[in-house]
């Protein structure tokens, strides 16, 4: 069995199987722009990337590289302390509990993961299982405690929060990653993958894109203020109606622009006004809170769409998908994001501009992308 220095820092990138590629060129091109220089190495179909930097990082920079939310590719980013291999099948708790009673740090959790591949989903009984022994294992080694003894006057019971979360990491039965991350800081779903519930009003699974782009693109204040009851949405390219539906679902008024038919028991509700138009000649009225767009097209194509309707006026907030090309996606996303921004900021401050994008455990082919121009 082999174990890496605790000194040894690297980080894990948990991404869709087949795009290890743009999550390496991502977490590489975001080192260099924190002053990390690194190799990210990954196997096809993994489901993860492994960063190793350099040398010894900046704490600084080491946490902005490992913030997911700076990603697009990584659904979460495990900074690691040590790394387990040739672990003996019949025995994986005492040598990792060798490891985190040598460093003696209290955790207020543990997470078991694999990665979202093949041999991941084959792992996942053995997670479970192997999360309940190791949870059981720490609180008789006093390592695991929601509140960490500390010396804290302000706390009634003189105790402060643990810091850090505990992961364990197995990419196969007998290797394991172990890291720590900061709760605050971090996906607050095991592997980054929110586990929704498809609603069966909905008229296409399409639905959760959206409930999963609304949940993990914007932040608990922007989804209270800017989804409210009475608000107005325009959803191009919107047939059968799963996008429309969240937008019913939460009574706000929606225009559905598509030639072909929509949800009869959408158009029931009072709230859908359905209009046969292209939906790249289509102009509303007047400005509407939201435009959202999940249309199969060329990704510069709706990236431009998108731009004149911010250039325009013609909405305040937008959620659209971006369907990648086969090749140099992680080109064209950055190609794509870049189009939208230089445009919108001909007409306002870039300070003013918000777009963040990420692929989805329910995107394919595709990133979802959240633009918001500040009034």
């Amino acid at each position: 069995m082999t174990r890496a220095p605790a000194h040894s820092e690297r980080l894990i990138c948990l991404c869709r199987a087949g795009f290890e590629g743009e999550c390496a060129l991502e977490t590489t091109a975001l080192g260099e722009a924190h002053g990390i220089a690194g190799q990210a190495q990954a196997d096809p179909a993994s489901g993860y990337v492994e960063f190793v930097p350099s040398a010894r990082p900046g704490q600084s920079g080491w946490e902005q590289l490992a913030d997911w939310r700076r990603h697009i590719f990584a659904r979460e980013c495990l900074p690691v302390f040590a790394v387990l291999d040739g672990l003996p099948r019949n025995d994986r708790l005492t040598p990792i509990l060798r490891v985190l009673g040598e460093r003696g740090e209290r955790y207020s959790d543990v997470w078991v993961e694999a990665p979202d591949s093949d041999e991941g989903k084959a792992l996942a009984p053995f997670c479970r299982s192997f999360g309940n022994a190791l949870v059981g294992a720490l609180k008789k080694a006093a390592l695991l405690d929601p509140r960490v003894p500390g010396k804290n006057p302000g706390a009634a019971d003189g105790r402060e929060p643990a810091a850090r979360r505990l992961h364990a990491f197995f990419p196969q039965g007998d290797k394991v990653y172990l890291g720590a991350v900061n709760p605050a800081a971090a996906t607050p779903w095991p592997q980054g993958i929110p586990r929704l519930k498809f609603p069966h009003a909905a008229p296409s699974r399409s639905t959760l894109k959206l409930e999963e782009g609304l949940l993990v693109l914007l932040g608990d204040d922007e989804r209270s203020r800017g989804l409210k009851p009475g608000m107005s949405a325009v959803d191009l390219g919107a047939a059968p109606g799963g996008w429309t539906w969240q937008f019913v679902s939460r009574s706000v008024r929606v225009t559905a622009v598509d030639n072909g038919p929509m949800d009869p028991a959408l158009m029931q509700s009072g709230l859908v006004t359905h209009r046969r138009e292209d939906a790249f000649r289509f102009q509303p009225k007047k400005a509407v809170d939201w435009m959202v767009c999940d249309m199969v097209e060329q990704p510069r194509r709706v990236a431009e769409l998108v731009a004149r309707w911010f250039t325009q006026g013609w909405c305040r907030r937008s959620i659209f998908n971006l369907k990648l090309p086969m090749k140099k996606r992680y080109e064209e996303t950055q190609l794509c994001l870049e189009l939208i921004r230089a445009q919108i900021a001909k007409h306002h401050a870039a300070s003013a501009i918000t777009l963040r994008a990420r692929q989805l455990y329910h995107d394919r082919e595709e990133i979802t992308v959240y633009c918001a121009v500040a009034r």
